[in-house]
């Protein structure tokens, strides 16, 4: 049996160190799906129900192991259906490598079916894109993409057209005129040194040991740092907040977090930003510069891995180019012990009050059920290195403010694209990275309902995944970003009947259950996480709770009165919902 250039292609991965490759078959790319057929004991083919599916878990696959994430896709309107998924990739620095078909290169121009250039589409989501026109570039140009992709910390694209696919391997069907060889590459990386400048590190210390007030500001970058964070805040008698994708980088509990911050956030910290005199930023890009110290207010300091993010988002005083963990044990040796106990017990009382209130929030008593009790339960039950994977929308205030990191435990979603339906495919991705540990994927009914198919896919494949769905039976982020902007809602709640995403599950095979009340919420999430197999809990959560920012600002209360003034339709159950909210933080 001839060896064809798509063997090339499967082995080059291999060498790599690919074993799974998500994707859909199609026919712009029977060749390749017969590389892998070939070489099935090496790299196993992962069968989705949707392509974007695929991609998100390639994207949530590299998140969780670091290595790089491989997605499928046939030509035309399959390689369409990755873009979602692979600039959720691009846009949080992730190495990804998208594989898809292309037409026969005798047909190229000729408008022939599903043809749609797709190299020419992923120009902007790619670092690395080529299409593949002769069969001796394999393997060189899978060299290329996955260093390009791990360099760049992003996308890379390879297109092959369908001859080329099923070519000889290693064939040079053309008389080479110029003076070329064919060319000849290895399947290394080498990561670059991430210790900063001795220089640069002075100049940060300096700036940390003058500081007063000093506040750390933590993201993903940070996540394999957390013992050298640890270090710094306590050398530093700093509070540490944390982004949403850095949640994990410091458990919850520690006596130095503030939590989250911006609209997700914790009050303390966006207090915290107000009064610090010093920034230190770590591993993090974090977008929503109106939550940073405003210009000329703090010093700042930054350790950032990409030379082009450093000072992107603030007027950054010491911008220092390194690996947050190699760049925090350097600086630490760096810093003298100063007496900051009274800044840092401050924001300790405050954190203690907040808690408190989210506490308050997470009341078994309330009907419609509170969506902050069945996280809380959630938190409670599951396991000290469990995997929570957490879809865009209203569900990601909840899981910011109720699932508790400690231990081993992770926490993944969408940050910067922040779109929806990524959490189902990215614990199915982190299920097969992580097959011992428990995954669990807390999801809003609007996300889940895009690519609810993918539960199959967990079924079909005896993946445990488990399913917690927050339903409000609407858009529940968009109708409280309308109320914000001082409009009534509109067009963000589904009619009625509201779905049932248990029957589904069941008749997929899995555990379903479907809870109204509170009392057999945590007798319902017991069961699935104890399930031996895929389980979907779908929960009935009161829609008319609202994700309130950590602290309101005059504008937007007053934005929120004005959406009820011009005839907000549920402004009885929102004003009801309110009220039982600051009834239950006084009361605690």
């Amino acid at each position: 049996m001839a060896r064809i250039a798509s063997e090339s292609l499967i082995e080059r991965l291999a060498e790599w160190g690919v074993d799974t490759v998500f994707g859909l078959p199609g026919d712009g790319i029977n060749g390749i799906m017969e590389g892998l057929r070939r070489h099935r004991d090496r790299v196993r083919f992962v069968l989705v129900h949707h392509e974007e599916a695929a991609a998100f878990m390639a994207t949530g696959y590299a998140k969780a192991t670091g290595r790089l994430g491989v997605c499928l896709a046939t030509s035309g309107p399959g390689g369409v259906h990755l873009l979602n998924g692979l600039y959720d990739a691009k846009l949080d620095h992730i190495p990804v490598l998208a594989i898809t078909g292309m037409q026969e290169t005798s047909v190229l121009g000729t408008g022939y079916q599903q043809e749609v250039h797709l190299d020419r589409l992923y120009a902007d989501v790619a670092e690395y894109n080529m299409m593949i026109t002769n069969p001796v570039q394999l393997p060189s140009l899978v060299d290329l993409a996955v260093r390009t992709a791990y360099a760049r910390r992003g996308v890379a694209h390879l297109t092959l057209p369908n001859d080329i696919q099923v070519a000889e391997a290693g064939a040079e069907p053309y008389k080479s005129v110029a003076p070329v060889r064919t060319p000849q590459t290895t399947p290394l990386y080498l990561q670059p040194s991430g210790i900063p400048r001795q220089e640069d590190l002075e100049w940060a210390a300096e700036v940390l040991n003058n500081a007063e007030r000093p506040a750390m500001l933590v993201g993903r970058g940070a996540l394999h740092a957390r013992q050298e964070v640890l270090a710094v805040a306590e050398a530093l008698g700093a509070p540490v907040v944390k982004t949403l994708p850095g949640k994990a980088v410091i458990p919850d509990d520690s006596p130095y977090t503030t939590g989250g911050i911006g609209l997700l956030g914790t009050r303390p910290s966006e207090e915290l930003m107000d009064d610090a005199d010093v920034l230190f930023m770590v591993g993090t890009n974090f977008p929503y510069s109106k939550f940073l110290p405003e210009p000329g207010k703090a010093r700042v300091v930054q350790f950032e891995a990409d030379p082009t993010r450093a000072g992107a988002r603030i007027p950054t005083d010491v911008p220092v180019v390194c690996d947050a963990k190699e760049g925090l044990a350097a600086l630490l040796p760096l810093l003298r012990g100063r007496d900051r106990s009274a800044h840092l017990a401050k924001y300790q009382r405050k954190m203690a009050d907040w808690r408190a209130d989210m506490d308050a929030l997470e009341n078994p008593d309330r009907d419609p059920i509170a969506p902050q009790y069945p996280v809380s339960i959630l938190d409670e039950l599951a396991a000290d290195d469990a995997i929570l994977t957490c879809d865009t929308g209203t569900v990601a205030t909840w899981a910011a403010r109720h699932w508790t990191i400690r231990g081993g435990r992770e926490f993944y979603l969408s940050g910067t694209l922040a779109t929806m339906a990524n959490g189902l495919p990215y614990a199915i991705a982190m299920q097969h990275a992580f097959p011992g540990r428990q995954v669990i994927a807390y999801v809003g009914d609007g996300g889940f309902s895009m690519l609810m198919a993918e539960f199959l896919t967990a079924v079909q494949q005896r993946l445990p995944v488990k399913v917690i769905i927050s339903n409000n039976n609407s858009l529940g982020q968009i109708l409280w970003e309308q109320m914000v902007l001082g409009y009534p809602e509109h067009g963000v709640r589904y009619a009625q009947p509201e779905a049932d995403f248990s029957a589904w599950a069941r008749s997929c095979g899995g555990f379903g259950a479907k809870v109204s009340k509170s009392e057999d919420v945590a007798q319902a999430i017991g069961q699935a996480l104890a399930h031996d197999g895929p389980a979907l809990v779908d929960v009935d959560v009161n829609p008319d709770e609202p994700p309130m920012p950590g602290k309101v600002s005059y504008e937007q209360a007053k934005n929120f009165a004005q959406a009820f003034l011009k005839g907000q339709p549920h402004r009885a159950a929102i004003a009801t919902t309110l009220f039982k909210d600051r009834i239950q933080k006084m009361g605690d």
